[in-house]
């Protein structure tokens, strides 16, 4: 797939936003969520080229992208992975295409990549050691990363489970990561610790990264879901254009009346000093997610917005979707196990049959 960049300006009464927009290329899913209509005028070309990889909206659990600079070309968080039981069922096939498809997007990214940035060590965000089926392996890195310096989240304040995955991960690229929080080297920045989500949850704490390309200015915040003011507070002084972010689990019922009003006012916050807010990850797992960001972009002139919608693609919810997918399309005894053993030809069974259905 060839992806190409310009500069957009989306137009409306009140507000001029730069984005980025794919235009050439081809879509290997069927893609059932109109994104929200927009009326775009051809600008000058960006110095710097942001194309995010893998997203929910894209079909798969992940935040990764890739930012190129003129001399540099960062690959942040090369992770996918989907989730692996929802609603008491395991992935679909559309998604094992999706995740198929994303696995291929990230080592072709990773081919002539400068820099790899890991914000943390969730298996939607690096590459394990121990993969399931379904997400992105760590022999595929370590053979097309030989030359790539790493910009990596220090252990100190993760779990158990985190820091054994870092050691794994060191020893299978058979280097050492280098603590990169809180560092500057070129155009890159990173951030000290910031919490994943609330302050003192389970997930501990990520890194940010800021890029920086003839006064454009792009942030990858992770897994922030804007649950947080460090987080937020980090990023305006960052001064950035565009920023990626995870937003809010709406999805999930522990989130609080309280904790979804923050995460709003946070939203906005943030939306008033940047050009763009991407926000995806978290947020877009269920339809009320989607509901949530649809809202908030209505309240920011469309300056919130999701991973497929900067991509210029339709919205591909297939987590949020996946009872659906199961009803429209049932899934054989055994078709899991199948697959894991490699004895699935997944594109020539099920491509004709995914082409045919449509959500909605």
């Amino acid at each position: 797939m060839v992806i190409i960049f310009s500069s957009l300006r989306y137009v409306d009464a009140s507000e001029t936003i730069i984005v980025a927009i794919w235009v050439q290329g081809e879509v290997a899913l069927p893609l059932s969520v109109t994104s929200a209509s927009m009326k775009l005028e051809v600008g000058q070309p960006l110095t710097m080229q942001v194309e995010i990889i893998g997203a929910e909206s894209l079909g798969v659990r992940g935040l990764c992208c890739v930012v190129t600079t003129r001399d540099r070309k960062v690959v942040i968080d090369p992770g996918v992975a989907l989730g692996f039981r929802r609603h008491g069922l395991m992935p679909h096939p559309v998604q094992v295409i999706a995740s198929e498809r994303t696995r291929g997007l990230i080592a072709k990214a990773l081919q002539g990549a400068t820099d790899v940035v890991i914000s943390h060590y969730h298996g939607d965000h690096h590459p394990p050691v121990d993969a399931n089926p379904y997400q992105l392996s760590v022999k595929i890195v370590a053979e097309l990363c030989q030359s790539c310096k790493f910009w990596t989240k220090g252990t100190e304040d993760l779990s158990y489970n985190q820091v054994r995955r870092a050691k794994a991960l060191a020893n299978s690229l058979g280097r050492i990561l280098p603590i990169a929080e809180g560092m500057s080297e070129g155009p890159l920045s990173f951030s000290s610790p910031v919490p994943h989500g609330e302050r003192g949850g389970r997930g501990g704490n990520v890194m940010m990264t800021r890029v920086e390309d003839s006064g454009d200015v792009f942030v990858h915040a992770s897994d922030i879901q804007m649950l947080n003011d460090a987080a937020i507070r980090q990023i305006i002084a960052w001064q950035p254009n565009i920023v990626l972010a995870s937003g809010p689990p709406i999805y999930l019922p522990s989130l609080t009346l309280e904790e979804r009003k923050a995460a709003l006012r946070r939203t906005l916050q943030l939306a008033k000093k940047v050009d763009i807010l991407i926000l995806d990850h978290h947020l877009m797992r269920s339809k009320k997610g989607e509901q949530w960001l649809n809202y908030v972009s209505s309240l920011t002139a469309h300056k919130v917005v999701c991973g497929a919608d900067f991509m210029g693609l339709r919205r591909n919810l297939l987590e949020a979707e996946r009872v659906l997918w199961y009803k429209r399309l049932p899934v054989p005894e055994g078709w899991h196990r199948a697959y894991a053993r490699g004895e699935v030809d997944l594109l020539s069974d099920w491509s004709d049959k995914v082409e045919r259905i449509k959500i909605r």
